[in-house]
C-alpha cells in the first residue's frame, strides 16, 4: 500500500498548510494520507494538535511511522540523510534558500518510494489548488457549541463584518529574552498601524462596515480601538482557538492579520466578493513568496 505520512506541527493555520499540501499531493500521486500528530509535540509544549476538530479525511499513522521515541527518531534522522542517494525517494522535504525563503514548487516530479514522510510547511494556494473545493469541504468544523461563543454568529452573518486579528508574541512565545519581546511588542504596534490605516480603506469601499476584533491576548483592545464606535472585541474563554476561527470565518472582508491563522479564515470566508487586505512586507509571518492569492489586495502603507 503506497502511503504519505504528514507530519503536523505548530499552530492551526501552519497544521492546515501542512494538511492541505499533504492532502493535495496524495490524489496527485495516488497515495493513501495519514497524519503523525505525535512526533512534532513532544517538545512543543505550547501548541496541540487541532485537525481533529475538522472533517479531514486523512487517517492517523500507526505508531510503526512515528518517531515517538529517541532511538526511533536517531534512525528516522539517519534514513534522512541516507535519502540523498535513494533513487526512489521517501522523503519530501520543503526546500529552503540560504536565507530560510521558500516558494511554490511543483515535488509530483520526484521519483518516491512506496512510503513517503512530508514534512514542511507548504504555505501556498497553490500546492492545493486544484482541490480547493474539496480542501473547503474538509475544513468545515465539525462541531460548534454556540452556547460557548461569545456572540451570536447572526451579528456577524447579517452585517457587512470585517475581520481582524491581532498577534502578541509573534517573537516572544517561545524565547523570554528582552530582544525578543522588544521585538514582539515593535511588530504589535506595526500591526495596529496597519490596522488602522486598512480600517480608512474598507470604510470607504464597504457600507457601513462592522469590525470584529480577534487576538490571542485582548488585554486594552477595547480602549485601543474605543475611537471606533463599530468595533468589537471578541473575547472567547472557552475552546477559543476554534471558536475564534469559526467566527472569523463567517466574515464578509479581511484586514488579514500577519498570521497563517487568520489567513486560513479569510481563505474558507464564503462570501464571492470578498475583499482581503495583506499586511505590509514589514509584517512577515511566512517564508513562502506565494503566501498571499493573487485577488488579495496589497495597499501603500
Amino acid at each position: 500500500m503506497k502511503k504519505i505520512i504528514t507530519r503536523i506541527s505548530e499552530g492551526l493555520g501552519n497544521q492546515l498548510f501542512m494538511y492541505a499540501n499533504s492532502y493535495a499531493l496524495s490524489k496527485k500521486l495516488e497515495y493513501n494520507l495519514y497524519i503523525d500528530n505525535i512526533t512534532a509535540y513532544r517538545k512543543l509544549k505550547i501548541r496541540s494538535y487541532l485537525l481533529d476538530n475538522f472533517n479531514i479525511k486523512g487517517k492517523l499513522a500507526n505508531q510503526d511511522d512515528i518517531q515517538d521515541n529517541y532511538l526511533k527518531y536517531l534512525v528516522h534522522k539517519l534514513n534522512k540523510k541516507i535519502d540523498f542517494f535513494r533513487r526512489k525517494k521517501n522523503f519530501l522535504i520543503e526546500e529552503r534558500s540560504k536565507n530560510k525563503i521558500t516558494q511554490f514548487q511543483d515535488y509530483t516530479n520526484i521519483s518516491f518510494a512506496d512510503k513517503i514522510y512530508v514534512e514542511g510547511y507548504f504555505e501556498s494556494e497553490k500546492y492545493f489548488k486544484n482541490y480547493k473545493n474539496e480542501i473547503l469541504e474538509q475544513f468545515t468544523i465539525k462541531k460548534i457549541d454556540k452556547n460557548n461563543l461569545f456572540l451570536n454568529p447572526s451579528d456577524i452573518i447579517n452585517h457587512n463584518s470585517v475581520s481582524i486579528v491581532i498577534r502578541t508574541d509573534r517573537f516572544s512565545e517561545k524565547k523570554f529574552d528582552n530582544l525578543s519581546l522588544n521585538k514582539s511588542k515593535y511588530f504589535e504596534k506595526r500591526t495596529i498601524d496597519y490596522i488602522f490605516k486598512s480600517i480608512n480603506f474598507i470604510s470607504s469601499k464597504v457600507s457601513n462596515p462592522k469590525f470584529f476584533i480577534f487576538s490571542d491576548n485582548t488585554k486594552g483592545l477595547n480602549e485601543l480601538f474605543s475611537q471606533y464606535k463599530n468595533c468589537t472585541v471578541v473575547n472567547h474563554l472557552v475552546n477559543k482557538a476554534i471558536n475564534d476561527f469559526y467566527l472569523s470565518s463567517l466574515c464578509n472582508h479581511f484586514i488579514v492579520g500577519p498570521s497563517t491563522f487568520h489567513w486560513w479564515s479569510a481563505y474558507l470566508s464564503k462570501n464571492k466578493n470578498k475583499i482581503c487586505i495583506c499586511p505590509p512586507d514589514d509584517l512577515q509571518f511566512s517564508s513562502n513568496k506565494n503566501i498571499y492569492p493573487e485577488k488579495w489586495l496589497k495597499l501603500n502603507l
